[in-house]
């Protein structure tokens, strides 16, 4: 890969090539000594990371008095890092005390209130632009800004990275307005009607900066755009659970001079604030802010749509008939690029009157009011009409429309503003939100329930009458409704909702008194209507009444060993020693979770039987103290020192996938990466380990138990061979199973154990729930992925040569292509003749196979196990698989006098 660290001389193009821009590209440029101050042949373009005002940068309106269109307000100076932010890995981010919080204090998700931002005017300050953050901003140091380097790479010609002191040197820079909108804004609306998988945006999930960056096309005409390629990647530097994020954009928007795609530095005529992409990041015009991709890394120039997380399980627009429940089984739908979101939609809403705004009716005959809002489309369309009904749609009024935009197309050829060239008079495509506005008799506004407006763009799309729920929750775009409430003499205003948490709307107002928002009618009662009733969750108590103690802190972590093992679920503190023979995962499970905060593990894993047992272990509530501390959670301690054990008991551990080895047409081997080369799995023979991950359509938690096929003292990988059960028309699949498949290479995954009651020490020793036993003869009973902990203590019984232990195998199977780990079985027991007996059985076989055939059932276990009183008291059966198979595997073996203690279920 070419690195670009000398200025290049552009060379001129054809006017008439379809990807040439209107502006000429720019020659080499000057550096003076100093990195925040550069020259562009003949304009001087300090740059200013303070204040931003009508003076910052080039004062465009000093070199052309004759224009008009709008710079940049001033940033507020006294902003500073917020105490909600003090302890989060956001502390080195300075931000705004109005933004309003969507996702708690971490991410930072915001939105501004709608009254400061639409009286902001049509360019957005830094202080109160909307932020989408999916986790922690990256620290870009100022000092080494310009030595930020992303890369062009791909189906190119000739790949090179750029550093952003390349980007800002060596090409021509442009300035335009383009506003950014969260295809997420007014997803409140929906998620009052029924809740969606985001989070709750009010109507203020957009904003309008002024952009200063390098033109996409230029970038990838430097590159030399491959026959064949259809797609261009964008991949930031934001680290998150489910890997970098990333999304595509089809390669001929890319290269349209007219889609505006941009890859940007500076915002308002200031370097890039953190929570906007500092220091270079993508502005696509007319999109879904969700494709803009902030903290670039990567340009990549494919054939085919991205494979990243993000862009397939974000900014989609399901079908309306898919419910949240049966989208978390769809991945393939998920997948349908059909469904993804590229341009926005045409929509609109009010901000005056405001929500709660009052009126006082007295003395106002003859006086008007002014109704005013904003109105945007996507696409590069423009919005050709507003109109406001007062009496629910049978009439209308046409509000006037200001477009701020249309006043940059009027700057002077080769005007500079901010560093960048001003030339939009060519372009026709809008990128940017409008201003209505309507004057409205208060007579008229009186007598009237509710004032909705709608907006229509130059294709004639107009805003629907009624919602399009879908999982999502994005691109909500009906009628924006403001319900007219009659009190006293005066006239109070109700807006649909309230962002994030916060109370209010008439859409809430309605749902908690039954009405039905998505009858046609707002909710209004037709007829005889019922009401609708939401059945609250059935809730298992899982706590004593009668218990009243309350456990401090220091309490809770005196019970973090080896003696009365005491855990937290919900705040309720339970002591696991009674169950630690009893529990299914061992006691090593319980003393992990000990003096630790468990809530996660336990409601994700546990049955509702086991939620029902816990009242008996309820021994009392945390303390307000202590709640406070475990909600905080324990800060990480640091080390340099590499760990020599990845699997910890107490704490996840992080291994990277690596790759994917298909095995059959449903099973897999995924291989991790341990955190380092040397580093042990750490793995007893006979135990497992805890798997945890977001599923990637429903975005829960998911937590299972495996056995990997790794040897304990693997070092430096980890193996998991995995069945993965997909979803078919007469049951849904396995929701772990399938949210590994989708889990991309790269990406980590959390690890976390051992657990499990059985362990294998090696001649026929074992331990059972901490007990020793001597075993002469394991007998080994499975089916399907259930082999897994088979082998593995298989495996370390052959591998001794001086181990005198026996074992017998019986593994069952539908065909013989599910036989998995068939050459490994097969390996051990050819090696081991005298000490090894493997019997595989079909219950499907084709006419060629010659083993045993038929379930594994009284007959077969009567024959090659016998009656219990026949062999013995040293032998131990462990059995895996199916839970139908371990079910009548179970009974068939007492029948035969087998009893429980001769028997381990995996």
């Amino acid at each position: 890969m070419e690195v670009i660290n000398q200025p290049v001389q552009l060379a001129k193009e054809p006017a008439a090539a379809i990807d040439q821009l209107r502006y000429p590209p720019s020659p080499a440029a000057t550096v003076t000594d100093h990195p925040s101050t550069r020259t562009n042949t003949g304009t001087s373009t300090p740059d200013t990371s303070s204040e931003v005002g009508p003076t910052c940068e080039i004062d465009a309106r000093a070199a052309n008095p004759s224009c008009s269109y709008p710079l940049a307000p001033k940033s507020r100076a006294s902003n500073k890092v917020l105490t909600q932010d003090a302890d989060t890995p956001d502390a080195h981010v300075v931000r705004d005390s109005r933004l309003i919080r969507l996702t708690g204090i971490h991410p930072f998700n915001t939105e501004a209130p709608l009254s400061d931002l639409y009286n902001e005017g049509f360019i957005t300050t830094k202080d109160l632009h909307y932020v989408r953050n999916h986790g922690p901003v990256p620290n870009a140091e100022e000092q080494n800004i310009y030595d930020w380097e992303f890369t062009v790479e791909g189906m190119v010609e000739k790949p090179f990275k750029l550093s952003l002191q390349n980007l800002i040197d060596e090409f021509q820079q442009v300035t335009y307005p383009v506003t950014l909108v969260c295809a997420g804004n007014r997803r409140k609306e929906q998620n009052i009607v029924r809740k969606s998988r985001g989070f709750s945006w009010g109507p203020a999930g957009l904003s309008t900066a002024l952009w200063t960056g390098v033109p996409l096309p230029e970038l990838l005409r430097r590159a030399g755009v491959r026959r064949g390629a259809k797609y261009v990647y964008f991949e930031g530097d934001e680290k998150l659970p489910n890997g970098q994020y990333g999304t595509s954009e089809k390669l001929n928007w890319a290269m349209d001079a007219n889609k505006g795609f941009l890859i940007a530095h500076k915002m308002n005529g200031e370097i890039l604030h953190p929570d906007h992409g500092k220091p270079v990041r993508v502005v696509i015009p007319g999109q879904i802010g969700g494709r803009s991709v902030k903290w670039l890394r990567k340009i990549v120039v494919t054939d085919r749509p991205s494979d990243n997380w993000y862009h397939i399980y974000d900014n989609r627009v399901l079908p309306t008939t898919v419910t949240p429940e049966a989208s978390d089984s769809l991945p393939n739908t998920w997948k349908d690029e059909r469904y993804a979101i590229y341009d926005l939609n045409t929509n609109s809403a009010t901000a005056y009157p405001a929500h709660n705004e009052v009126l006082s009716l007295d003395n106002t005959q003859g006086d008007t009011y002014n109704v005013r809002g904003y109105a945007y489309s996507g696409g590069g369309k423009r919005v050709t009409r507003v109109e406001i009904t007062l009496d629910k749609g049978r009439t209308w009024k046409l509000a006037n429309i200001k477009y701020p935009e249309d006043e940059y197309r009027n700057a002077r050829e080769g005007e500079m503003l901010y560093g960048g060239l001003l030339d939009m008079s060519w372009r026709e495509s809008c990128f940017c939100w409008c201003f209505w506005d309507l004057d409205i008799p208060m007579s008229e506004i009186a007598s009237c329930d509710d004032i909705m407006v709608r907006a229509m763009d130059d294709s004639m799309m107009v805003q629907p009458r009624d919602m399009y729920w879908s999982v999502l929750g994005m691109m909500n775009n009906p009628w924006f409704r403001i319900v007219v409430h009659k009190e006293a003499h005066n006239l109070r205003f109700e807006h649909p909702t309230q962002p994030a948490l916060m109370p209010g709307g008439w859409m809430e107002r309605v749902k908690k008194a039954g009405g039905k928002i998505t009858n046609g009618f707002w909710g209004e009662k037709i007829g005889e209507e019922e009401e609708e009733v939401e059945e609250p969750a059935k809730e298992i108590c899982m706590t004593k009444a009668d218990v009243t103690r309350l456990v401090t802190i220091d309490e809770l972590r005196k019970h973090d060993g080896k003696d009365e093992p005491w855990f937290v679920v919900n705040s309720q503190v339970y002591d696991g020693t009674p169950f630690l023979e009893g529990h299914p995962g061992g006691a090593a499970s319980i003393f992990g979770a000990a003096g630790q905060d468990a809530t996660e593990e336990f409601m994700t894993i546990h049955s509702e039987n086991a939620k029902k047992m816990m009242p008996e272990y309820h021994i009392g509530s945390l303390d307000e103290a202590a709640q406070k501390i475990i909600a905080e959670g324990e800060p990480e301690v640091e080390t340099d020192e590499p760990r020599e054990v990845f699997l910890q008991n107490k704490s996840w551990s992080k291994g990277v996938l690596s790759q994917k080895t298909k095995i059959s047409a449903d099973t897999k081997i995924f291989t991790f990466d341990l955190e380092h080369a040397d580093q042990v799995l750490g793995l007893p023979v006979g135990q497992h380990l805890m798997v945890r991950l977001r599923d990637q359509a429903s975005k829960d938690v998911v937590i299972r138990a495996y056995t990997p096929i790794s040897e304990g003292s693997a070092k430096g990988k980890l193996d998991v061979l995995v069945k993965i059960y997909f979803d078919s028309p007469e049951r849904k699949g396995g929701k772990m199973t399938q949210a590994l498949d989708s889990v991309p290479v790269g990406q980590s995954v959390d690890f976390k154990g051992p657990i499990g009651k059985f362990e294998y020490l090696g001649k026929g020793l074992c331990t059972i729930s901490g007990k020793e036993r001597k075993v002469n003869r394991f007998i080994m009973i499975c089916a399907g992925s259930g082999v897994t902990p088979i082998f593995q203590v298989l495996r370390a019984v052959m591998k001794d040569n001086d181990d005198p232990t026996k074992c017998l195998v019986l593994d069952g199977n539908r065909v013989e292509s599910d036989i998995l780990l068939r050459k490994e079985l097969d390996s051990l027991a050819v090696r081991n003749p005298e000490r090894c007996d493997l019997l595989h059985t079909l219950t499907r076989p084709e006419a060629h196979w010659g083993g045993l055939r038929g379930r594994m059932g009284k007959e077969l276990f009567e024959e090659r196990i016998g009656a219990c009183s026949e062999v013995g008291g040293d032998d131990l059966i462990l059995i895996c698989g199916p839970e139908a198979m371990e079910k009548s595997t179970h009974s068939t073996l007492h029948s035969l006098g087998w009893v429980d203690e001769d028997l381990l279920f995996f």
